[in-house]
Formats: structure tokens, C-alpha cells, sequence
């Protein structure tokens, strides 16, 4: 289902002369990990290593290759633009090959006149069709690109609804095409529009707004019981992409004129184990947002985003809360 593109980076490989590549996995995608080495290998006559860590996303990849391999192979992710893009690594999204025609054709009676058009690097490509399809039936379809974060129109990422907010106030609806809620519920979060979900696999179509709802609940509850921590532990993550030390920075200078206890702590990959050592009250990560918002339930502490973290202070309002997001 998912297009690896084999043929196209054994010739890249071949081409600039590798003799030792490094190969960088998402979890869902290093099932595939063995079977692509040994295409490679085969075809190119060059050394393989697959890197065994997470992969979360283009945020993380891992730009120490060199100490290990001549290039790396990054699978399931395009560039982010603003981090630079290494001469040495090849991004290989790893597209769905899949045709959601007739499936637009039997929802597009419930969409409004105008739709913006949004999905993962997944399923990037099928915003076309629906455009097609869409505006066949007579309404407007609009795709439109993000900030310098976001590679392609219509694309969002998990930090970063910038595509979403770029098309929102020319549509009557936003419609993701993809699987799974968590980017849907990002976009939901991040603008003012009714949200709609379209798997392109299943072809479920549904409102976002159940889940939101749920999922509001669990952080109001979340930072209600921030509001009596005395101590925070302010997570800088040292991924190239998740890095924000100046949003930590100004977190603890606010939550020090609130009388409250702040440390810092750097760490490559945040989980609950790495962080059950800690004697303080709450935890505050500045790395990807949906560490706090996916895995929240994992943690004995809360675990609260920076916007969150100025309503425990009351700087912000419940009422204006909004998803944290990385920016270039």
C-alpha cells in the first residue's frame, strides 16, 4: 500500500557512489526495515544500518549519520524546509497509492460550497483527486501550503497546523483526509471552522467535534490538578526539529514570578520511564505537542504544553486555549 520507492534510492545510492548507507524507520515502517536492506543491498552492493531508535517524525532525523554511514535514508516523512535539508539524506514519504474517488463522490453531497483540503505526507497525493471530484460537483476546493515548516499544500503536521490557518477564512469546511485523529484534532484546536474526517482507507466520514470534546475535558482536568504544583520540571527535548529552549526559558522565568519551583532538564527521547525519577509536582514539555496531548494518561504527574502551563499561572484563560505549535 505504501509506495517505498526501492528502485528510485537504489539508483540514488548507486549514483553518488555510497558505500555505506544509514536507514531511518517510523515504527510503522520497520516491519519493512529487513526486506528494504536486502533490496538494497542486492541492487547497490553498498552496507546497510537501520537505525533502531523512535522515529517520530522529519523533527528527529538523525543528522549524526556521518559517524556511522556515507547518507542516511530517511522513510515516512518529507524535509521540513527551515531545518535545512542535508545534500547526503534522501526523504522517502512513503505515499499511499489509493483512490479515493468514488469515495468523495458518495460523501461530496454533504459538503458545503467551499472545502479546504488537508492530510498527512501519507496521503498528500489524494487531495488532487478530491479537488477533482469536488469541484465536478460544482463547489470550490482549495489547497493551500503552510509556513516554512510544511513541504507540501495541504500538509499538516503533527506541530504544525500553519496549511489549515493559511486556508481557513476562505472555506465554509475544512475536510482531512487521513487516518486517525490525532492531526485532525491539531487543526481543530489551531482555527474556528468545522472539521471533518475522511479515511481514505475506510471511508468513514465524520465530525471532529466528539473527540475535541473529550479531549478537552481530559486537559481541563489535567491542568486543574497543575494548579496545586509547587515544582515543574521544564522539558527541553535535543531533537533538530522539537528544540525550543527559548519557549522553556520563558516558561521558567513566568512560573518563577509565580512563586513556583522550575528546572530544566534536556533529554533526546521523553517518556514516562525517563522521567519518573523526579521529585517535583508537574512536568512541562516544550518538545512535539503530542507528547503531552496523545500520552498524557501514561505520566503519574500532569503533563502540561506551554500554552496549558500559562493557564495553571493565569496569564491565560480557559476559554482561550489553544494547541501548542512549533514555528520556523
Amino acid at each position: 500500500m505504501f509506495d517505498l520507492r526501492l528502485e528510485y534510492i537504489a539508483t540514488w545510492i548507486s549514483s553518488r557512489k555510497y558505500s555505506s548507507v544509514a536507514l531511518q524507520f517510523p515504527d510503522g515502517l520497520k516491519r519493512k526495515a529487513t526486506e528494504v536492506v536486502d533490496f538494497l543491498s542486492e541492487k547497490t552492493g553498498a552496507s546497510f544500518i537501520i537505525l533502531g531508535d523512535p522515529c517520530y517524525g522529519a523533527c528527529d532525523v538523525f543528522y549524526n549519520f556521518r559517524t556511522i554511514a556515507d547518507a542516511l535514508v530517511h522513510f515516512g516523512h518529507s524535509p521540513i524546509p527551515c531545518q535545512g535539508i542535508e545534500e547526503d539524506v534522501l526523504y522517502v514519504e512513503a505515499f499511499c497509492n489509493v483512490d479515493i474517488k468514488n469515495i468523495i463522490r458518495k460523501n461530496v453531497q454533504f459538503f458545503p460550497p467551499k472545502v479546504g483540503l488537508l492530510s498527512t505526507v501519507q496521503y498528500i497525493k489524494c487531495l488532487e483527486q478530491a479537488k477533482e471530484i469536488i469541484e465536478k460537483s460544482g463547489k470550490s476546493a482549495v489547497i493551500v501550503i503552510g509556513d516554512a515548516r510544511i513541504y507540501y499544500p495541504g500538509q499538516v503536521l503533527g506541530c504544525d497546523c500553519s496549511s489549515a490557518e493559511a486556508v481557513t477564512s476562505g472555506v465554509d469546511m475544512l475536510l482531512f483526509i487521513g487516518e486517525g485523529n490525532f492531526h485532525p484534532l491539531a487543526v481543530a484546536f489551531s482555527v474556528k471552522k468545522k472539521i471533518c474526517i475522511l479515511n481514505p482507507i475506510t471511508g468513514d466520514f465524520k465530525s471532529i467535534d466528539e473527540i475535541k470534546d473529550r479531549i478537552l475535558r481530559r486537559r481541563f482536568a489535567t491542568i486543574q490538578r497543575a494548579k496545586e504544583a509547587k515544582s515543574f520540571l521544564v522539558i527541553v527535548c535535543s531533537k533538530i526539529g522539537q528544540k525550543r529552549e527559548s519557549v522553556a526559558d520563558d516558561i521558567i522565568i513566568k512560573l518563577q514570578k509565580s512563586k513556583k519551583k522550575a528546572y530544566k532538564v534536556y533529554m533526546n527521547e521523553l517518556t514516562p520511564q525517563n522521567l519518573m525519577a523526579y521529585t517535583v509536582d508537574a512536568f512541562i514539555s516544550t518538545a512535539c505537542p503530542r507528547l503531552a496531548m496523545d500520552d498524557s494518561l501514561r505520566y503519574n504527574k500532569p503533563i502540561l504544553t506551554p500554552p496549558e502551563t500559562e493557564i495553571v499561572l493565569g496569564i491565560r484563560e480557559w476559554e482561550d486555549y489553544v494547541f501548542d505549535t512549533i514555528r520556523p
